[in-house]
């Protein structure tokens, strides 16, 4: 069944024996961090802290934390089943892209039905309480966590953050962590290539301020489409509406003109203005290393509305695999479809965790012609968030992209160095710490497949070992003779 909260995702967890519920106290300054790394590493359960020093709301963390929870969250059996329903909406006509044939399926008419509705009150509003104009603040009544020992402060770890282009009047929601700088204001931390710092650039060409809403919680489809790599004219809450089967409830901020998730536990109003900058960081972030402390816009908080019975959903970010790890997973699967539309020889995509989403790409495809898998590689750096993957490696389509094992063997023995190794330099993740320089570095593609004489093989590619199958069957049949 559909969540209309994120009350309702927390009973199903705790019903289903996914949640554990903490009554003794514990401060949100490391020990959350030490106790839900640990339990997250050993495959345990999602965790609701409903004693947290500092703070009258209860914490609730990693409750994404598994590909059951995360099934759990989305309403499906699998992830799979959610690309196959968007992939089986589109129109088989050739747009260029990926990014085009995404913002297709969010213009259909079947989608019209999915579109937020608007309410005139919400819960999100039940409580309201105004900034002073002080350092302390109503920030100061979250139980804002401090993770790791090097960060510059507390962070907000999973907010849904709500601008407006100031041209075309999109609204977007991205997921932009937000270190605490005092009771009233936040950094902003908006890279180069998110939707967020793109709107903030045109109110800074305009002069004028920019209103921001942070929602916090509410249904968890919510919490995952701003996680989704969607055009920038796209609608996250269309997203979360397919994925419930109805529209998500939004309703008017108190301060702004912005739209913001009517069910969401808590929503934090404010503005930023242009040139208003402060150095944010060290964060401990999802590759496991420290990302740098730099400056970033300042997010000043006017007020902050919460529903009554208001649970703070926080997460930890580092070594993996975390939380955030499933959360991607869960991407990979559903955008996978509309990579094969693109790229249709592709067969399967697999992004380890250990390269924490834009580091590596393992590939399979259906290899029809010489040069193909190198056709693939230089197709998906061209694709959207792809194009900043550092490595790529492509398998032929008998390879189970999940057995690791297989994938090394293939790789270590399927390469040569000299003629399958397509060397690239362009856009990375603005975490790769390894680049020479922030944002831009090189990349590195490798073609695993079995290859031809045009591809410079000068000789046969041998066939695989393999028993064949009638001694395997006779085996089989005997097996329970030999004792083994």
């Amino acid at each position: 069944m559909p969540y209309k909260n994120l009350n309702e995702f927390i009973s199903r967890l705790e019903s289903g024996g996914e949640l554990k519920r903490i009554s003794a106290e514990a401060d949100p300054r490391f020990e959350i961090t030490q106790i839900a790394d640990i339990v997250s590493k050993n495959g345990g359960p999602a965790l609701l802290f409903e004693k947290v020093k500092g703070s009258n709301y209860p914490l609730l963390i990693n409750a994404f934390g598994s590909y059951k929870r995360m099934g759990l969250a989305l309403n499906c059996g699998s992830f799979d089943e959610i690309g196959e329903r968007m992939a089986s909406l589109l129109k088989m006509q050739p747009p260029s892209g990926i990014m085009d044939k995404i913002r297709m399926l969010f213009t259909l008419r079947e989608m019209a039905a999915l579109a937020p509705k608007r309410v005139k009150s919400a819960p999100c509003q039940e409580v309201v309480v105004e900034a002073s104009g002080s350092s302390s603040g109503p920030l100061d009544l979250l139980p804002v966590q401090t993770c790791w020992p090097q960060d510059g402060g507390p962070f907000i770890t999973l907010p849904l953050v709500i601008t407006r282009d100031p041209e075309s009047g999109a609204q977007n929601i991205g997921m932009y962590r937000m270190q605490k700088f005092d009771g009233s204001s936040t950094g902003m931390h908006w890279q180069y290539n998110k939707d967020g710092a793109r709107h903030y650039e045109k109110y800074c060409k305009l002069g004028k301020r920019m209103d921001v809403a942070v929602a916090l919680g509410g249904c968890p489809a919510v919490t995952y489409s701003a996680t989704a790599p969607l055009p920038p004219d796209v609608n996250e809450l269309l997203l979360a509406g397919f994925i419930e089967g109805g529209p998500i409830e939004v309703v008017k901020a108190i301060g702004s003109d912005l739209l913001v998730p009517a069910e969401s536990d808590f929503v934090i109003e404010g503005y930023v203005d242009p040139g208003d900058e402060k150095i944010e960081g060290p964060f401990g972030d999802h590759t496991g290393f420290y990302s740098p402390a730099d400056a970033y816009p300042v997010f000043r908080v006017t007020r902050v509305t919460s529903r009554r019975d208001a649970v703070y959903p926080s997460t930890i970010v580092g070594k993996p695999p975390m939380e955030d790890c499933y959360m991607a997973k869960a991407t990979e699967r559903i955008f996978l479809p509309f990579i094969k539309l693109i790229v249709p020889e592709v067969k399967d995509i697999n992004l380890p965790m250990e390269g924490v989403f834009h580091n590596c790409a393992l590939v399979s495809i259906d290899k029809k012609y010489s040069g193909q898998a190198k056709k693939v590689i230089n197709a998906l750096w061209g694709m959207g968030q792809m194009s900043s993957t550092k490595y790529i490696a492509v398998f032929d389509a008998d390879i189970d992209l999940a057995d690791y094992g297989t994938v090394l063997w293939k790789l270590l023995n399927n390469v040569d160095p000299s003629r399958d190794l397509v060397f690239s330099r362009g856009p990375l993740d603005a975490l790769d710490h390894s680049a020479s320089f922030a944002n831009y570095g090189g990349k590195l593609g490798m073609d695993a497949t079995r290859k031809t004489r045009e591809e410079g093989m000068g000789r046969e590619w041998p066939d695989e070992i393999k028993m064949s199958d009638d001694v395997i069957e006779a085996v089989k049949r005997r097996w329970d003779e030999y004792g083994l």
